[in-house]
């Protein structure tokens, strides 16, 4: 709350404080004698009627009361202060607004600079938000997006204080009023694979000087490795979520159970979709020697494991076991313990399809069967619910959305 008040101090301009001047000008000359022509009764008037008189100066200018007489040389220098000064404030006020309702875009863009412009507002950007506050609370945000959801619109004005902006990136003549050669970095986390390539590349030919400032987010993994050889994946920072998350996860919790583990261990992917693979990717690259057994379940496991092994070109983990089925189904399970024994060893077993639900219930049915495991079960959003139900079972919870937040790399939350 201390924060949100000096906030709004910061932020209350230069009209408020000359609206205040300019209206005690008058007040102040009214009250050391001074009369005006058309209200002689001015001078013996109280308070209330003085600053009546002292407001009709920001609407009439002064017109209705006359000119000011007697009194001190002060006092009249007051008045005509206010005679001047607040029909002034009044149609400059006016002014801006019209320019305002006219121009939005310019106008709120008008001083902005060092600023970082994100292209979508969707989860991914909140998740942007929130690391981006903790590091650089004060660098200015412009946020732009064809639709908005209104609340979702005052979050990121009032929690994020961001700039907001509707818009349509796909025209070079809006892109060009974003004031991109002031910008200091630009993200684009949109929905839109194809687009946010699209955009890259007239950013990139506007101003070349955000060249490896333009970080762009791809759902598609398959999509971003075939780009990786364009002129604009070269020229910008590529990235995708899921293999932020993933690689925080393999970091921070895997490795070191590996490590105090003995001997070599055995590894359930249970779901392999983008997350999934996204791990196994990380394992391959940071903890093969460590892995005796990889077991892989999912419904459409044959096929997706034929994918990643034609894309990343992953050589085989001293086993390799794969199980096409519901991971909910105990037959599938069934089939994974005729050929791995996770009874004898401290497995690792990540339930990580995109149903929470699934991935809980399954958890917990698991934990039964299998203490020593370490069981892992996936979400998108956090889950305080979750992560109770995990402490009370010995289930570690991990979040997309917050894998992602706490993984982001520091350069990207810089103004710099």
């Amino acid at each position: 709350m201390q924060h949100f008040a000096s906030f709004s101090l910061l932020n209350i301009g230069w009209r408020w404080p000359a609206a205040l001047f300019c209206f005690l000008c008058p007040l102040i000359g009214l009250h050391l004698g001074v009369t005006l022509s058309e209200r002689p009764d001015a001078v013996n008037a109280g308070i209330l009627t003085k600053a009546y008189y002292s407001l009709g100066f920001f609407v009439m200018g002064g017109l209705d009361v006359g000119l000011p007489q007697g009194g001190p040389v002060i006092g009249r220098f007051l008045l005509w202060i206010g005679y001047f000064g607040a029909p002034i404030l009044t149609a400059s006020t006016l002014i801006e607004a019209l320019i305002k309702t006219l121009e939005p875009h310019r106008w709120r863009l008008k001083r902005i600079k060092n600023h970082l412009v994100i292209i979508g507002s969707d989860d991914l950007t909140i998740s942007y938000l929130k690391a981006l506050r903790e590091h650089s609370p004060k660098v200015p945000v412009l946020i732009i997006d064809h639709a908005m959801e209104p609340l979702r619109r005052d979050e990121l004005r009032q929690q994020f204080n961001a700039k907001v902006i509707l818009g349509d990136i796909n025209h070079t003549f809006f892109l060009k009023r974003l004031r991109l050669n002031q910008a200091a970095r630009v993200l684009l986390l949109g929905a839109d694979n194809f687009q946010s390539y699209e955009t890259a590349n007239k950013i990139l030919k506007l101003e070349p000087k955000l060249a490896q400032k333009i970080i762009i987010h791809c759902s598609s993994i398959r999509f971003m490795r075939s780009m990786a050889n364009s002129h604009v994946a070269q020229q910008c920072i590529n990235f995708n979520s899921y293999q932020l998350a993933a690689a925080g996860l393999v970091r921070h919790k895997l490795i070191q159970h590996f490590q105090q583990t003995q001997p070599k261990d055995v590894v359930v992917l249970a779901g392999f979709g983008l997350f999934g693979q996204t791990i196994l990717e990380e394992l391959q690259q940071h903890a093969k020697q460590e892995i005796d057994t990889l077991a892989i379940i999912d419904v459409d496991a044959n096929r997706r494991v034929l994918v990643v092994d034609e894309q990343l070109h992953l050589s085989n983990f001293e086993r390799r076991e794969v199980f096409e089925g519901n991971i909910s189904h105990p037959k599938v399970w069934q089939q994974l313990s005729t050929k791995v024994d996770l009874t004898q060893v401290e497995p690792v077993i990540i339930l990580g399809t995109g149903s929470a639900e699934d991935n809980l219930r399954t958890a917990l049915w698991l934990r039964g069967k299998y203490p020593k495991a370490m069981i892992i079960a996936r979400s998108h959003q956090p889950s305080e619910f979750a992560q109770e139900v995990g402490k009370e079972h010995n289930i570690t919870n991990v979040s997309i959305t917050q894998l992602v937040k706490e993984n982001i790399p520091p350069g990207w939350t810089s103004g710099q």
